[in-house]
C-alpha cells in the first residue's frame, strides 16, 4: 500500500472518529463470520445506531494517536474490528456479547472507556452493568422514595382522624334515630 493510500486511510480513520464522536469502542476479533451472518449483524446493529469498522492496526493506531487515545492502542494486535455507537457503550457491549453467543467467531478482545483500556474480561463485564436508561429509572426511583414515605406518614394519620371521626357521627346517628 501506497504512503498516500494510507495516509488516506488514517485520515478516514480519523475522521471517524471525530464525525461520530468516538470516546468509547469495544475491540472484536469477527474472522470466520460467514458474509450473510456479517451482514446481518451489521443491519441490526445499524437498526439500533451500532457501527463496525474493520481496521488496519497501525494505521488506527495513529488515527487513536493522532487524537489522543494512544492507550487503546494495545488492544490492536491480529485481524480488529471497533464497534461503537448506540446510546453508550454498555448498550454496544451488550448487543456484541448477545451476538458473540450467537456467532461464535465473534471475539471480545477489549474496550477503550473513559480514556482507559478494559481488558476481555473486563469488557465483557460492561454489558452486566446497567445502561443510561436504567441508572435513570433507578435515580428517579430514588429519588421518589422519600416523597412516597412522607407522604405515606402524612396520610395515616389523617386517614386514622377521619376513621375516628366518622365512628363518631355513625354513632350519633344512630343514637338520634
Amino acid at each position: 500500500m501506497s504512503k498516500f493510500v494510507k495516509e488516506l486511510l488514517q485520515g478516514q480513520y480519523e475522521k471517524v472518529l471525530e464525525s461520530e464522536g468516538v470516546e468509547s469502542f469495544l475491540v472484536l476479533r469477527t474472522k470466520g463470520i460467514s458474509g450473510n451472518e456479517n451482514n446481518e449483524l451489521r443491519g441490526q446493529l445499524k437498526d439500533k445506531g451500532i457501527r463496525m469498522m474493520v481496521t488496519r492496526n497501525a494505521l488506527f493506531r495513529k488515527a487513536l494517536q493522532a487524537k489522543g487515545m494512544e492507550a487503546a492502542g494495545e488492544l490492536f494486535d491480529g485481524p480488529c474490528t471497533i464497534a461503537f455507537g448506540g446510546d453508550s457503550i454498555v448498550d454496544v457491549a451488550k448487543e456484541i456479547t448477545d451476538w458473540a453467543k450467537k456467532l461464535k467467531p465473534i471475539e471480545v478482545k477489549g474496550a477503550f472507556v473513559e480514556g482507559q483500556s478494559l481488558d476481555e474480561k473486563s469488557a465483557v463485564e460492561l454489558s452486566k452493568m446497567p445502561n443510561r436508561q436504567e441508572l435513570q429509572g433507578q435515580i428517579v426511583g430514588l429519588a421518589m422514595s422519600p416523597a412516597r414515605q412522607v407522604a405515606g406518614c402524612i396520610c395515616s394519620p389523617a386517614g386514622i382522624v377521619a376513621g375516628c371521626i366518622k365512628a363518631i357521627a355513625d354513632k350519633a346517628d344512630k343514637e338520634a334515630a
